[in-house]
């Protein structure tokens, strides 16, 4: 008997829970939206737009400029700002050279890489004020890089509480400011 009173119990808790969801639905979806439409987005993800050799490579050779994303190069190493960043201040650390492979760095470039890895880690905790850090790179098509024959180390800053439902849900990340305002702050650190 004492279960059947818990089991009925439970089924009222269920219907009513169900029944206040069905009424947030209702009132909620289907959501209104901002869009934020980048076509070109997707052309680039998809590779279906033209491209005349390595972008890495054109960014090394326009120089540190903002037309080029590239925000310093020195003799072995240079910092590039990625053109659809994943979060606020999303930089990638990359060799001048056209490399696919850490293996085949020379020493030197290999002592400058991380060099500069580290300067941009400093520099990210010093402007951002950031809880964390992603350091990350794909290297071979297979695990998952984007432009495979150009070695590139992404480093992303990261806050607590920057993933949140809104990705999910909405279908936006919310970029807190324009490449030309990342690029702003790192120069004046180069």
């Amino acid at each position: 008997m004492r279960r059947a009173v818990q089991k009925k119990t439970v089924q009222k808790k269920q219907k009513k829970s169900s029944a206040n969801y069905d009424s947030l639905l209702k009132n909620v979806w289907p959501q209104e939206r901002q869009l934020f439409i980048r076509p070109e987005r997707l052309m680039y993800v998809r590779k279906m737009l033209p491209t005349n050799g390595c972008v890495f490579c054109t960014a090394r050779d326009q120089g540190a400029q903002r037309e080029s994303l590239c925000i310093y190069k020195g003799q072995h190493a240079m910092l590039v700002l990625n053109k659809y960043p994943y979060n606020t201040g999303h930089i990638m650390v990359l060799p001048t050279r056209h490399c696919g492979d850490i293996l085949d760095l020379s020493g030197a470039e290999y002592t400058e890489l991380m060099a500069l890895l580290k300067k941009i880690l400093e520099v990210i905790k010093t402007e951002y004020k950031v809880d964390g850090i992603n350091v990350g790179m794909n290297m071979g098509a297979v695990a998952g890089a984007g432009i495979p024959d150009h070695l590139h180390w992404h480093v992303i800053p990261r806050w607590r509480g920057d993933t949140n439902f809104f990705p999910i849900i909405a279908e936006t990340k919310v970029i807190s400011e324009t490449n030309e305002q990342t690029y702003d702050r790192y120069k004046k650190h180069f």
